[in-house]
């Protein structure tokens, strides 16, 4: 038998962008996958998703060309694909020849910054569960003057009431005016934690914005501006 273009069914399926090869196990043994109309409960089982009909959950799915792009999102604009409250989406930002890309992870709608956006579920996946710790670094901008004692907090961990936060980077520390600038950067994605974490110390967030993850850096583009990553910068990500 000739397998060239076969592949195990879970990267087949994430391969069409509609979820990670993890996520494609949980439908394979739910049996929501089928294989030329057939379900198929053999994580083993080998297809060629240019030769052989998926479906998962009801819906024909098809092989998609891997696309990468960095976004740096504006302040105001929600990280979402869809917003019931009609507010504006960073796939609008995009155009229609990429809506069908995702956003990885999120940034609050105060935030901005560094966002990528992609149709391969595995990078995904990999980018974005909280198991990867994966170094994401910000620029925040904290109203009054944040001394050493609250720094060391920073960098130590910071008592939330969902639990202490592991210890972050903090660098370039400048005191201006009646605020604090800062990068900092933290393995964690839990929802507003930077913010919480300011606050908690008594000095709230005025502005934030993401400039890393890894190696991805967010310059030279400005708010609202995107690109396609480079050969070299989707190795970066993959072996994040």
């Amino acid at each position: 038998m000739n397998d060239a273009g076969k592949m195990r069914l879970n990267r087949a399926i994430a391969s069409t962008g509609v979820c990670s090869r993890r996520q494609a196990d949980q439908l394979i043994e739910e049996g929501k996958v089928k294989v030329n109309g057939k379900v198929v409960r053999d994580f083993n089982c080998l297809v060629n998703p240019a030769l052989d009909k998926l479906v998962v959950s009801g819906k024909s799915v098809f092989a998609q060309k891997k696309i990468y792009i960095v976004l740096y999102k504006p302040k105001g604009i929600v990280t979402t694909r869809s917003d019931e409250k009609g507010r504006k989406t960073v796939m609008d930002l995009l155009p229609s020849s990429l809506a069908h890309l995702k956003p990885v992870g999120r940034l609050d709608r105060d935030s901005e910054g560094l966002l990528i956006l992609t149709n391969d579920g595995d990078l995904a996946f990999k980018i974005s569960h909280p198991s990867k710790a994966i170094w994401k670094k910000y620029l925040v901008h904290a109203l009054g003057k944040i001394d050493e004692k609250n720094i060391a907090m920073l960098q130590s961990g910071v008592e939330l009431d969902d639990g202490k936060t592991l210890p972050a980077r903090v660098s370039d520390i400048i005191i201006k005016g009646d605020r604090t600038i800062f990068q900092i950067a933290i393995q964690e994605g839990r929802n507003r934690q930077i913010r919480r974490m300011c606050s908690q110390l008594g000095h709230p967030v005025i502005r934030l914005v993401r400039v890393a993850i890894g190696r991805l850096q967010l310059k030279p583009m400005g708010p609202g501006e995107w690109r396609y990553l480079s050969g070299k910068e989707i190795e970066w990500c993959s072996h994040l």
